[in-house]
């Protein structure tokens, strides 16, 4: 199929679930070619990874996802996060074939539209790191480069933590657990935890009789928080299953990262968390979803 011309225009919509096929190609596609670009891996295995997981987000009644449309043509997607007080934003994906065009800005632009009129109180996205045009992107909307990310492969299952108590979580944890959220990120993220725990992905780490932290899963959409390190190594040395490439560990976190190294895990590339509006230093352990 030929390329739309440069000069097409470009018309944004509310995503379908029937979008949910080509839009899951797409994204496929696009990350895998940027990915081997620069002799990265690609971050799904097939079309078919890309499809379920646009599938999952363009039914879910808590993601906003738009599509664009050029000359009749779907050509790429983004996602809208609505479930906490900040947004996480992603994925962006257009069809290699017509990146470049400014149809990754127009996608940008609508869901950042879309947090104003909502009243997020911020906007946040991990953005690959070796990606110098989505970071120039993404910063000239204002995003400001927040932390440094890695993402690692090979969890080192069943490793248990003298001291700590790890356990599948359940709705009464919720408060609870969630408070530590708001300690860690001055944020509650209590919809994204309820949610992993009807799944049963979630976890709860407790020392000294009390709740330390949690995991909402582990993967890219999955992520923890903890009141110290112990508690998200507990957490990462309970899991018995990962989704997606990897965990995403904040690279800065100096012992959190040689840990994980020690344990066996490798890093597979990185990544840098990005956000505009609210944003405060985290004052504990956490391990980040693809979104923040």
């Amino acid at each position: 199929m030929s390329s739309p011309t440069p000069t097409a225009s470009v018309t944004v919509r509310r995503a379908r679930p029937e979008d949910a096929e080509t839009c899951g190609r797409i994204c496929y596609e696009a990350f895998a070619t940027i990915n081997r670009a620069h002799n990265f891996p690609a971050d799904f295995p097939s079309p078919e990874a890309g499809i379920g997981l646009l599938s999952m987000l363009f039914s879910h009644p808590a993601f906003y996802c738009i599509v664009a449309d050029v000359e009749g043509r779907t050509v790429g997607s983004n996602c809208l996060d609505e479930r906490s007080l900040v947004a996480g934003l992603g994925p962006i994906t257009v069809d290699p074939g017509v990146q470049n065009r400014g149809v990754g800005r127009l996608l940008m632009l609508a869901l950042m539209e879309r947090a104003r009129e909502r009243g997020f109180a911020g906007v946040r996205l991990l953005q690959a790191a070796f990606h110098n045009r989505s970071l120039s992107l993404y910063s000239k909307l204002g995003f400001d480069a927040k932390e440094p990310m890695s993402v690692m492969h090979g969890l080192p299952l069943r490793v248990p933590l003298a001291g700590c108590d790890v356990r599948p979580a359940t709705l009464e944890d919720v408060e609870e657990a969630s408070r530590i959220c708001e300690r860690v990120h001055g944020l509650s993220r209590a919809g994204e935890l309820r949610e992993s725990v009807s799944q049963g992905s979630a976890l709860v780490v407790s020392r000294h009789g009390r709740i330390t932290g949690y995991a909402a899963g582990f993967g890219y959409f999955g992520h923890a928080v903890g009141e110290s390190n112990v508690d998200v190594k507990a957490l990462i040395g309970a899991a018995e299953n990962v989704s997606g490439p990897g965990v995403i560990i904040p690279t800065r976190n100096a012992d959190l990262f040689r840990w994980c190294l020690s344990q066996g895990m490798r890093v597979l590339h990185p990544m840098t968390l990005m956000s505009t509006g609210l944003y405060s230093e985290p004052a504990g352990a956490y391990l980040p979803s693809v979104l923040y």
